[in-house]
């Protein structure tokens, strides 16, 4: 396959990047049409390619290969569905659906249809990550114990896209934590046994604002992973998304977006550390932003060439999800939820 072409489904925050990430960092690839979405004309239009007037119109285009699908989480399943059916390639926005039966539906018809599924965990694909997992790999912890991961934000569900408020699209762990899941079974190679978890939600409207779960993993490891949007400002320092990591021979203090630090034999040495993110400068587009999804984007078109799964799988997704609606089902029932 020489020239792979893509299309967008979905114009929204995560449209706009999707639509810099191929136009301007995936060599090789062209972006030749937008659907989905009240943005998706202009979007098109910034980026001065087609629109087309439906999602289904978009699969259906035989000059397309593969789709990036960024639209709200209870619409992923008919989009990613759809797009298999006609022989489409698909990277996915997490959370990969908005149920396990759904996830299911996916990998089926992606299987069926003999096309790439990977899911955006653009997590495993920052810098500070990236090099948190090769130090485990490496063994230089030894054998992980204990795993504490956060995100905490100010500014309350204001801050956040309206739909994701929505009940369909079921809350902001599920939107935003699945992440923080994701990095768990990532940096263990473990799946999650138990889930225990409380939930805490604002009046009058009852949407969720705040979640704490802890895991159990299978082989031992355990795990919290806290996500709220309810932190009083200034907020707790290098928190958006970090994680501590125990191992029995020495641990791992991680800030997404700052610094990797390896503690080991009494003293702490900086491993890597990730440039800011000029937000009020230059903007959601920052090349210091687009990093990490560029690096995910190549991943997933040379899973396209060299004919491989990529490395962030639709199981992946699935086990994330099964995982984070076990959470809501504990706090619901106030009960350890086995899986």
């Amino acid at each position: 396959m020489n020239e792979i072409r893509l299309g967008i489904i979905g114009s929204g925050f995560m449209g706009r990047t999707n639509a810099e990430t191929i136009t301007k960092y995936l060599p090789g690839t062209r972006l030749v049409s937008i659907a989905g979405g009240s943005r998706a004309p202009q979007l098109a239009a910034d980026y001065k390619v087609e629109c087309d007037p439906d999602v289904d119109k978009l699969v259906q285009r035989a000059d397309i290969d593969a789709v990036f699908i960024s639209t709200p989480h209870s619409q992923h399943a008919a989009h990613a569905i759809a797009a298999a059916n006609f022989g489409k390639h698909i990277l996915l926005d997490k959370p990969m659906a908005a149920s396990v039966a759904e996830c299911n539906q996916i990998l089926e018809a992606t299987r069926r249809n003999n096309v790439n599924l990977m899911i955006m965990f653009g997590q495993r694909f920052r810098l500070v990550n990236r090099e948190a997992y090769k130090l485990i790999q490496d063994g230089a912890i030894g054998h992980i114990q204990a795993i504490s991961t956060c995100a905490l934000n100010s500014g309350g569900l204001a801050s956040l896209p309206p739909w994701q408020s929505l009940p369909e699209n079921l809350g902001t762990f599920f939107g935003h934590g699945i992440h923080n899941i994701d990095q768990v079974r990532w940096f263990t190679g473990d799946e999650v046994a138990t889930v225990a978890a409380c939930v805490q939600r604002e009046a009058p409207s009852n949407n969720e604002v705040s979640t704490m779960a802890v895991l159990g993993l299978r082989n031992g490891v355990m795990a919290n992973v806290w996500v709220s949007w309810t932190i009083p400002s200034p907020n707790f320092p290098h928190s958006a998304f970090s994680a501590r990591v125990v191992g029995d021979r020495g641990i791992l203090d991680l800030d997404a977006y700052g610094v990797l630090r390896l503690g080991r034999e009494g003293s702490w040495n900086v491993i890597a550390e990730q440039a800011p993110i000029d937000f009020k400068g230059k903007g959601m587009l920052d090349p210091v932003r687009m990093e990490a999804y560029t690096a995910q984007g190549q991943e997933f078109v040379a899973s396209i060439r060299e004919r491989r799964r990529p490395s962030v799988t639709g199981e992946d997704g699935r086990a994330a999800v099964e995982v984070a609606l076990a959470a809501y089902q504990s706090a619901k029932e106030r009960r350890t939820v086995i899986l």
